[in-house]
């Protein structure tokens, strides 16, 4: 097979970060790359149409040991989950203008292994691309199985999301709705407020930033206390929600961004509660359960089709704004899921 040399440009990891990661932390360059199937390989070729900007990836500018996730590698591209199109394929699976979704590299072109970057072919294209890199994708499902596999919800709870307005967080709250949960998220500013209660319906929601006294807050808003929360930032307001939780409560371990770019992480006082009213606490990783995905595409596509589920993104044009858009993440600067455009199909 002929080889196809094409310029690539690439978002590259620069060193590792300590702090907050900075836009000079990474650099755009260009490379060149082969656009070619090795004879006997399996590998597949992309052209990559969207990348998701994720709170998790700032874990991966560490040197990190013993972690669920591999650090990312100083001097080669950032990878991260996105939507792209199969220009060559040795793999049987997937063909010559399939698109797909999965761990690809923050780059005009990536060579993957389907296996290693769980590589989803996309079936239903009647709806946004984009969105197979949030509702349709890796923080959808994440949202699907730890609110309604780890926190084992009922009609008429109460439920508490932190980041409630990001990726993940709007969704929890939307499921909570349509199975007749009290639902109060928070997020970190009026605009995001606002919205949470009306576009996805929550029936509260309040400013982190300005509450003095996270306890009083969550006790103006849960009087007989929290059955559910599903924890996106860890830190002050987990420490918090300890204090509010009820009898036999569950708490979804999801994230910890107020943690991440901390040299030390703080500490939990309120421990105790977990014996005292004999909650139910649980981390869970998304890619263990990718099993799943296509129950929740049977349960979620009808209701985005209908209309029932809303989505809100935050899409930034060209991968040299990809750092920008991955740094603002720890800023608050996003509103809905952040989504970076490389190229349109």
């Amino acid at each position: 097979m002929a080889e196809e040399m094409m310029n690539n440009k690439q978002i590259i990891l620069k060193h590792y970060v300590e702090g907050y990661p900075k836009e000079s932390d990474m650099e755009f360059k260009n490379n060149n790359i082969k656009l070619n199937v090795p004879e006997g390989s399996n590998v597949v070729v992309l052209m990559n149409l969207y990348l998701s900007c994720d709170p998790y990836m700032r874990s991966r500018m560490k040197n990190l040991e013993d972690s669920y996730v591999e650090s990312f590698t100083p001097g080669y591209p950032i990878t991260g989950c996105g939507v792209a199109k199969v220009l060559k394929s040795g793999d049987s699976n997937f063909q010559e203008g399939d698109l797909v979704w999965g761990m690809i590299g923050w780059e005009e072109y990536s060579i993957v292994t389907p296996t290693q970057s769980f590589l989803f072919k996309i079936h239903d294209k009647n709806v946004p691309l984009s969105y197979y890199t949030g509702i349709l994708g890796m923080p959808g499902i994440t949202a699907y199985v730890g609110f309604y596999n780890v926190c084992s919800p009922k009609k008429g709870e109460t439920v508490f999301v932190s980041s409630a307005s990001g990726a993940v967080g709007q969704l929890v709250g939307q499921f909570a709705k349509m199975l007749g949960c009290y639902v109060v998220g928070s997020a970190g500013t009026k605009q995001k407020v606002d919205m949470l209660k009306s576009k996805f319906g929550f029936d509260e929601a309040f400013n982190y930033k300005e509450e003095q006294d996270l306890d009083a807050a969550l006790k103006r808003y849960f009087s007989d206390g929290i059955d559910i929360y599903f924890d996106n930032v860890g830190g002050k307001m987990f420490d918090a929600v300890l204090l509010n939780m009820k009898l036999h409560g569950r708490i979804a371990m999801c994230g910890m961004i107020s943690q991440y770019n901390l040299k030390k992480t703080e500490g939990v006082h309120n421990l105790l509660c977990l014996i005292a009213k004999r909650i139910c606490m649980k981390g869970f990783i998304v890619s263990d359960h990718f099993r799943l995905y296509s129950k929740y595409l049977e349960m979620i596509i009808p209701q985005i089709k209908g209309g029932n589920i809303v989505y809100v993104e935050d899409i930034v044009e060209g991968l040299e704004n990809a750092p920008k858009a991955l740094v603002g993440l720890f800023y608050g600067r996003n509103v809905g899921k952040q989504v970076v455009m490389v190229s349109r199909e």
